[in-house]
C-alpha cells in the first residue's frame, strides 16, 4: 500500500521567535527604551505565543502564569524602580487573585499602568479599573497592538 502523505517529507515553517525560544536563545530583538508588558496567562502556549509576538512588535515583555506570580513581579517592579508600563491579563486564572483583583491590587502599587484585559467567557462580570481595556479571545496580534497603542502604552 503506498502512501499519498511521507512525514518524512513535511515542511513546517515557524515563526523566528518560535525557533529561537525552542533552540533556547531567548534573547529579545527590542530597543532597551521600548515600553515593558506583563504578560499574565494561565495557559502556557498562549503566553508563548503572546510573548513571542509582542517581543516581534517591539515591546520588552515580563510574563507570569497566574495572578500570585503577576503581583510578586509588580511588588518587585515598583520596589526596584524597574519600568512596566502596562498589564496584559487573562481573566480566569488558577490561584487566589483572578485578572480583575490582579488589574485592582497592580493600581493600588502602580497607579500609573495601563491595563488591558482578555477573557474567552462572555458572561464575565466586568471590573475593570477606570481607564482599562477589554478585548475577547481569541483576538489577533493586530488587535491586541492596536489596543495597546489605544492605551497609550507605546
Amino acid at each position: 500500500m503506498k502512501r499519498l502523505f511521507d512525514p518524512a517529507q513535511a515542511l513546517i515553517i515557524l515563526p523566528a521567535a518560535v525557533l529561537r525560544r525552542a533552540a533556547g536563545n531567548t534573547t529579545k530583538m527590542t530597543d532597551a527604551n521600548a515600553p515593558v508588558i506583563l504578560v499574565v496567562e494561565d495557559e502556557e502556549i498562549v503566553r508563548e505565543m503572546v510573548c513571542m509576538d509582542l517581543e516581534e512588535a517591539g515591546f520588552r515583555v515580563r510574563e507570569a502564569a497566574n495572578g500570585d506570580e503577576a503581583i510578586r513581579i509588580i511588588r518587585q517592579s515598583t520596589e526596584d524602580h524597574a519600568p512596566l508600563q502596562l498589564l496584559f491579563t487573562d481573566i480566569r486564572m488558577p490561584g487566589a487573585t483572578d485578572g480583575w483583583s490582579l488589574a485592582e491590587m497592580a493600581r493600588e502599587l502602580k497607579p500609573d499602568l495601563k491595563v488591558l484585559y482578555a477573557s474567552g467567557f462572555s458572561a464575565e462580570q466586568n471590573r475593570e479599573v477606570p481607564g482599562s481595556v477589554f478585548i475577547s479571545k481569541p483576538y489577533r496580534t493586530s488587535l491586541l497592538i492596536e489596543k495597546i497603542r489605544q492605551l497609550g502604552a507605546v
